[in-house]
């Protein structure tokens, strides 16, 4: 984990993303970093519109307080999270390429970002160095099908830890191989599909079920 990118954040004052001169576009800069690391990305391009309002379509913006985000890449969804959470709630991504990590903390300007240049797997202990207790919503896009099986496991069984009860974990894939490791932590999973990005894509809905009484 990178303790310094967590503390420093994301430099700035204001959200939104700044273009300047020299840097490369998202998508080169994706599809650069697809090319080199092909395991690590689920797709040779960013998520589209379509993809990102149908995974964001269960968040209740108006009471979410912690988001985590998993495999941020160059701040598609990043970027939408924070255009639509509240202006006290923080939004904590996880980011294991150095070159996205460098991407986002010098584009994306909003003092709610906490960019961890880590493995998702750590989540329990950066929530812990940053003070949060509970997560409302997590949402993820890296791709479990080809990630070591130890790995996957202690990453989905982190995620339930975290989630407050009622909490919600949104995974986005190109393939259905991880429904049933998330059945096995989550129980009940809501499936969907969303055909209009380039690749479709296949959504899972995962929901911490609430304590009994509340």
């Amino acid at each position: 984990m990178n303790v310094e990118a967590l503390n420093r954040g994301s430099v700035g004052s204001t959200s939104g993303v700044q273009n300047g001169k020299g840097k490369p576009s998202k998508t080169l800069l994706f599809a650069r970093n697809f090319l080199q690391h092909p395991r690590m990305l689920g797709s040779v391009i960013p998520s589209s519109s379509f993809l990102v309002d149908q995974a964001l379509k269960e968040v209740r913006w108006e009471t979410a307080r912690v988001i985590v985000e998993y495999g941020p890449g160059v701040g598609t969804f990043t970027t939408e999270i924070l255009n639509r959470m509240r202006p006290d709630a923080v939004l904590i991504v996880f980011e294991m390429n150095p070159n996205f990590v460098k991407y986002l903390q010098s584009s994306v300007t909003d003092p709610r970002l906490r960019v961890v240049q880590g493995s998702a797997g750590e989540v329990e202990t950066v929530l812990r160095t940053l003070g949060c207790k509970e997560v409302d919503y997590v949402i993820s896009g890296i791709p479990f099908s080809t990630m070591p099986e130890a790995v996957r496991d202690d990453i989905l069984s982190a995620t339930f830890s975290v989630l407050k009860p009622g909490g919600l974990f949104v995974v986005y894939q190109f393939s259905g191989k991880v429904l049933p490791y998330l059945e096995r932590i989550f129980g009940q999973v809501q499936k969907e599909f969303e055909l209009l990005n380039i690749f479709p894509a296949r959504l899972f809905f995962c929901m911490r079920k609430q304590k009994q009484g509340s």
